[in-house]
């Protein structure tokens, strides 16, 4: 994502917190990226569609914790990889400037987005003619298309160095268990929780990585599946980006995502919290406090065209308006923690 400055030196999402967000490109693939938050050694946030691999057996009580996050990892590129399930689903992102509500479809084109409601209220017709003037665009732009693709597939690589990266640049120890909750694992299974601290002998391979040396945290891993259902990562000091020129991350700043099974098999991100702050060039303000819940996740086919992904969501704005379903819906509150 695009970091714009605003009046004052501050600076925010390009995507900013207008009615027309999707239009502004504020999507590329959000959801691909179960580290996307680790990821801010780049000041960037990705998203990607997660799918999963047959549940394993549950992971001995012997095995060392340092092992059953690598099969944990391992789980999770293999799955990113593997982009066969997709989803059409409800996003809500929730930031000091207010709310927002989309409707995502993953295609195998690049991903379809449309937003319904503003602070929880719909669009006005002026702003829905809009967003659909700009997915009809989109469709008959092949070249357009074709970039919108290759963005979401560089996120998706950044995710995956951050993810690989995951059981060397930490050390991790076991701290007990938890049962599985509503969004977070599968339903009905032990989720294992491991504390992790930085491995004072990594050495970050790019600046990628970089973040990870000032972070400390704890992991949930579903020990039937061996996938990761949550992170909770926190900045423990000051984290700088060439010798502090380029950029500066505040000590204190935190992230969380999680992550749970959706449909039989095929897990995806339910939420993503941010809460960072620092200076990016010595003087700019970098502020991304955020809270965005992923909802209604329902199975679409394997091979989807852009063109058939907005079909789909008009299809599903039409069911909701016929049903008299508003922009806010329960499901989309926040999973207790």
């Amino acid at each position: 994502m695009e970091l714009w400055p605003m009046d004052g030196g501050e600076v925010t999402p390009a995507c900013g917190c207008s009615a027309n967000c999707y239009t502004n490109t504020q999507m590329h693939n959000n959801r691909k990226r179960l580290a996307a938050y680790l990821a801010i050694a780049t000041l960037l946030l990705t998203v990607t569609a997660v799918t999963a691999l047959p549940a394993q057996a549950p992971a001995a009580p012997a095995m060392p914790a340092g092992e059953l996050v690598r099969a944990a990892v391992a789980n999770e590129v293999a799955a990113a990889n593997n982009t066969a399930v997709k989803h059409l689903f409800r996003s809500r992102k929730q930031t000091p400037k207010g709310s927002q509500t989309h409707l995502y479809v993953e295609t195998d084109d690049a991903m379809v987005g449309v937003l319904i409601a503003v602070n929880d209220e719909p669009l006005t017709p002026a702003q829905q003619q809009g967003e659909a003037s700009h997915l009809a665009w989109l469709m008959n732009s092949p070249d357009q298309l074709r970039k919108k693709k290759a963005r979401e597939k560089e996120d998706a690589d950044r995710t995956l160095q951050i993810v690989k990266a995951l059981p060397d640049a930490f050390r991790y120890e076991y701290a007990g268990t938890e049962p599985s909750a509503e969004g977070m694992g599968t339903a009905g299974t032990e989720l294992v929780r491991l504390k992790f601290t930085p491995n004072s002998s990594y050495s970050p391979p790019s600046r990628v990585e970089q973040a990870l040396a000032g972070m400390q945290g704890y992991l949930l891993i579903d020990a039937s599946s061996r996938r990761i259902a949550l992170i909770d990562g926190t900045l423990f000091r000051d984290v700088t980006f060439g010798w502090g020129i380029i950029g500066r991350l505040d000590k204190g700043g935190h992230f969380l995502v999680r992550q749970a099974e959706v449909s039989s098999g095929a897990w995806d991100i339910t939420e993503m919290n941010l809460n960072i702050t620092g200076k990016i060039l010595l003087f700019k303000t970098l502020s991304m406090v955020s809270d965005e819940v992923f909802s209604d996740f329902q199975r679409v086919p394997d091979k989807l065209t852009f063109a058939h992904g907005v079909q789909l969501l008009k299809a599903e704005q039409e069911r909701l308006a016929h049903n008299g379903h508003g922009p806010e819906r329960s499901e989309q509150k926040k999973n207790p923690r």
